[in-house]
């Protein structure tokens, strides 16, 4: 999959050094304008759904099992790769250098049936729920809460701010 772009979220970082390589799906629904997000009313963020791909598992099986969990949906088809996004922070474990993450974003479609989330505790804390949002309404919060003096944003904000212009340049119509 292509690569889109590259996030350095700390400086100083030791690139040669031992790395702890995750890999992580993100799926991508859209109607018309609006995207499906997992939104945070205590973050104040849109993320997309996805998640972390477990050992020998098959991108699209890890795409349909996020988005079960997080969003109550059932994914019926992927219909193609748009691309991935690279991250690169210090780890928090002192036997690895540094953390690398590549999030893979697929281009999705959804059954409109919906039931309950199963969601992580982490999750559960921060309120995640699925709503269908104006791509301009989901660029416009997410860049409020990376400016914010007073709050520290997600990890995540920067990477989803980057893929929702992106698709606003190559994916939508024109408002």
């Amino acid at each position: 999959m292509r690569i889109l772009t590259e996030i350095f979220r700390d400086p100083g970082l030791n690139l040669h050094g031992k790395t702890d390589h995750r890999s992580a799906v993100r799926a991508v629904a859209i109607r018309d304008r609006t995207l499906l997000m997992v939104y945070s009313p205590v973050n104040g963020d849109y993320k997309f759904p996805g998640g972390g791909v477990m050992k020998n598992e098959k991108h699209r099986y890890a795409l349909k099992r996020e988005v079960q969990e997080e969003c109550g949906m059932n994914l019926t088809g992927i219909l193609q790769g748009i691309g991935s996004i690279i991250e690169y922070a210090i780890h928090l474990k002192k036997k690895f250098d540094v953390f690398k993450l590549t999030s893979c974003y697929y281009l999705c479609e959804l059954d409109v049936e919906t039931f309950e989330q199963r969601l992580d505790p982490y999750e559960q804390a921060l309120g995640f729920r699925p709503v269908w949002v104006d791509i301009d309404t989901a660029i416009q919060t997410n860049k409020l809460v990376l400016s914010s003096k007073t709050k520290q944003p997600p990890i995540w904000t920067a990477r989803e701010v980057f893929m929702l212009e992106y698709l606003k340049e190559h994916f939508l119509p024109s408002a």
